[in-house]
């Protein structure tokens, strides 16, 4: 076992050790902020001063460390649009951030080349993974950004990925790479020169350069949002950004090598076949229960390119769960979560447990299914709202972000109880997205989508420890 796939694996331990005995917080639900009535768990009230872009609890400060067209070490421009985002240990002390950016074909004003894209001849353009024939050049992509917790300072920051569409979220292997995936399911027909609705995989490294876009093809072609890696056996859980979409696993065939291809699957519930677990008013379907597990199978995909972007409707009429638009993942301990964004009965959001087989990805899983249960459906505005992106943070809890205007960052703990970290004041419009901490716990990191900017939250966050 290699040292980066060991520190992976002890990460993943600490978070799920944390995940265990935290108290109820309550929220106030007219403020959104804490009740103070109970101590227990959480930060304590927000608070904020004029231009804050963030309102805290007390002892918290944050800082913008990047913003939309800073000129980058490369000569390039920070292109816009922040989404996914995961973090690595230069093995150095400092930070590694790579960070996805949700751009569409010839949005030349967002991407990394400016107006006209006036700064693309300073690249090879063999790196560009779909120039659109000149005319809608893909954007698309991720950035690299070098980040030392001491100094609280961005050492360095370049463009790592380009010619993408959509890059929304993603996912941190233990081989030190980022998974980005393609929110989208253009093709060449649409005036492009690839198909779109990929994976790609990014290195975590300091060196400044722009990593060969080569798809991951085996993992199929969908409206990709979110990977989480199980970090013993190297499988991959995907999530879909389709309200009817699937949730898939990809089994490779070579452990931490996913261009040597695998297998393609989809969750099914063995005792409820084609299950809608979406939970819409409007529905007829039966209700899918909270906080009951249930154990699954998972079904072999064919033609998993999916010309016809079709993989989801095939895989449900085979008997596959479906979800209300799939979103943020993230990998514990023996445990994943996934958020699905406008599920449940008032489309408020969802979200999703998977525990694993202790056989997963091997035929004795038939002997001890892995299960599935929907761990939180609040239905309220105060519990939360339109869950993206997310994480688990050191001391076990889960971590979201809300998609709406006024949004903010909740945290919430293995009963389903949930308190508020921060709210977005500076920029209230735009979505929060990519929240990740730094691996030594100290700092969380998190991106403001428009105008787009990248910030380092700092604070006693080892005290919610203390008070478990």
């Amino acid at each position: 076992m290699d040292s980066s796939r060991r520190s992976f694996i002890k990460n993943a331990s600490l978070v799920s050790l944390g995940f265990v005995g935290l108290n109820h917080y309550a929220i106030n639900a007219a403020t959104g902020l804490f009740d103070t009535a109970d101590l227990s768990i959480g930060f304590g009230p927000l608070s904020h001063q004029n231009g804050d872009t963030l309102s805290l609890p007390k002892g918290f400060s944050s800082r913008i460390i990047s913003r939309k067209g800073q000129l980058m070490n490369d000569g390039l421009l920070v292109p816009g649009m922040y989404d996914g985002m995961g973090s690595f240990s230069t093995g150095s002390g400092k930070t590694i951030l790579i960070r996805n950016h949700e751009n569409s074909p010839g949005a030349d004003l967002l991407g990394p080349f400016g107006e006209k894209n006036g700064l693309i001849h300073k690249i090879n353009k063999s790196k560009i993974y779909d120039f659109g024939h000149g005319k809608d050049t893909c954007v698309g992509g991720t950035t690299t950004v070098v980040y030392n917790e001491k100094t609280q300072k961005v050492e360095s920051q370049y463009l790592s990925l380009i010619g993408t569409v959509r890059n929304c979220a993603g996912g941190i292997t233990p081989w030190q790479s980022w998974i980005t995936c393609e929110e989208s399911s253009l093709k060449i027909s649409d005036g492009l020169e690839k198909d779109h609705g990929f994976t790609f995989e990014v290195p975590a490294t300091e060196k400044i350069g722009i990593t060969d876009p080569h798809p991951i093809k085996a993992m199929g072609r969908f409206t990709h949002e979110a990977v989480a890696v199980q970090p013993k056996t190297g499988i991959v859980y995907q999530t879909e950004d389709e309200g009817d979409s699937l949730f898939y696993r990809y089994l490779p065939n070579t452990y931490g090598k996913l261009h040597n291809g695998g297998k393609l699957q989809c969750l099914v519930i063995k005792e409820w076949k084609s299950a809608d677990t979406r939970n819409y008013a409007n529905l007829t379907t039966n209700h899918f229960p909270e906080k009951k597990s249930f154990e699954v199978e998972w079904m072999d995909l064919a033609h998993v390119e999916a010309p016809d972007s079709d993989l989801r409707l095939r895989g449900f009429k085979l008997g596959a769960a479906r979800f209300s638009r799939g979103e943020g993942i993230w990998y514990g301990k023996n445990e994943l979560f996934f958020a699905c964004t406008d599920g449940g009965k008032n489309r408020k959001g969802q979200i999703f447990k998977y525990t694993p087989s202790k056989f997963e990805g091997t035929p004795e899983e038939k002997k001890a299914p892995g299960v599935i249960e929907l761990f939180l459906e609040p239905n309220n505005v105060e519990t939360f709202q339109n869950c993206d992106n997310l994480t688990i943070a050191p001391w076990g809890d889960v971590v979201i972000c809300e998609d709406k205007k006024d949004p903010r960052v909740i945290g919430i703990t293995p009963e389903g109880k949930t308190y508020v970290i921060a709210k977005n004041v500076g920029f209230p419009n735009s979505e929060f997205a990519g929240p990740v901490f730094s691996p030594s716990g100290n700092t969380l990191f998190i991106n403001i989508q428009t105008p787009g900017v990248t910030l380092a939250i700092n604070g006693p966050w080892k005290n919610i420890r203390k008070k478990g």
